[in-house]
């Protein structure tokens, strides 16, 4: 059985502010694979020791994520990105908090501020000599008028000694919208677990060439920790689709952004896709038709509760399916068990 690719490469560091970023629509650098395309590698992290041993093992070059068309509330979103790429990239001898703490401030993050969030990087910033990170997407796990949560999903490579290593995780990333534009106030990495033995639906999920896992996911999977309703329906969906998954349990709020209700997500009984066959869901040229076909096809692989940028109608419960802002970037996938 082939084994199936988690996006794994690069992303950059930039000195633009974090409050009052500009809108979206932009195009990533020429070249640049941050922007949401992701190139693949392995499903875990996996060393490689250097060609040589007379210079350090060389790092993928930065690059950056860039917001396309479509986005609600850009400048949180780049906010969010624009210090996670900040903190998870670092050259040798930076990798502490005052180093982290630093290049937060010269974003334009107060100096305070900057201590304490380079002290919460987590699983963002793993024992490494230097690293680089590429953001994969940015969704949202909720956004309202003054708050918001953006789930930064991440591929990292890291240099130790002259081995590199490919990882990642997803972040996600708390804000509040002041005066002078969106203020990053808090990070929470995702802890996906230690790995267990492998199942046979879980190997499935994990070699099928036709669901893209990022890191977090992958690990969530070899966590154990994911329901056999939510790999199933992968599996299903990846008959008739390319999935691109951003999150199924780590990384997520724990309950639904705005209120005390428990997400599904931390319970290992949702999912979110974020692009279906190479079409972002975000992106308004992204066919409707796609979209709404993908969401039923969601709903008949058992799921009680779908989420997307389509309200429809015709559910099997007046509840089953939803829309709202913070769906506009992803489809939600939930289960009861």
């Amino acid at each position: 059985m082939r084994r199936r690719s988690v996006l794994l490469g690069a992303a950059g560091v930039t000195a633009a502010g974090l409050c009052g970023c500009s809108g979206g629509g932009a195009s990533a650098p020429p070249g640049a694979s941050a922007a949401p395309s992701g190139a693949g590698t392995s499903t875990s992290p996996r060393s490689q020791p250097a060609a040589g041993t007379s210079s350090p093992a060389a790092l993928p070059a930065p690059t950056q994520w860039v917001p396309g068309p479509g986005e609600i509330q850009p400048a949180a979103k780049l906010a969010a990105v624009r210090l996670v790429e900040a903190f998870g990239t670092w050259p040798a001898g930076q990798g502490g908090v005052r180093d982290r703490a630093a290049r937060a401030e010269k974003l334009g993050i107060p100096a305070a501020q900057a201590t304490r969030l380079a002290g919460q990087t987590g699983s963002l910033t793993p024992s490494a000599d230097a690293a680089v990170v590429r953001v994969i997407d940015a969704q949202y796990g909720g956004i309202l008028t003054d708050s918001a949560s953006v789930l930064v999903v991440c591929a990292q490579t890291t240099r130790t000694g002259s081995t590199l290593a490919n990882g990642g995780t997803t972040v996600d990333v708390r804000l509040s919208r002041t005066s002078s534009g969106w203020s990053v106030t808090a990070l929470h990495p995702a802890q996906p677990g230690p790995a267990r033995p492998l199942d046979a639906t879980q190997r499935d999920v994990l070699a099928d060439p036709r669901i893209e896992l990022p890191p977090a996911s992958a690990a969530d999977i070899r966590s154990g920790q994911v329901h056999t309703s939510v790999l199933d329906a992968m599996l299903r969906l990846a008959g008739p689709y390319q999935l691109s998954v951003s999150v199924v349990r780590s990384g997520h709020p724990l309950d639904v952004f705005g209120t005390n209700r428990p997400s599904d997500h931390p319970r290992g009984r949702a999912f979110d896709v974020w692009r279906i066959d190479g079409h972002r869901v975000v992106d308004p040229a992204t066919s409707r038709t796609l979209i709404t076909a993908f969401m039923r096809a969601a709903a008949a692989a058992g799921s009680y509760n779908v989420g997307g940028p389509v309200l429809l109608s015709g559910g099997a419960t007046p509840n089953q399916f939803f829309s709202d802002a913070t769906h506009h970037d992803h489809v939600h996938i939930g289960f009861t068990s």
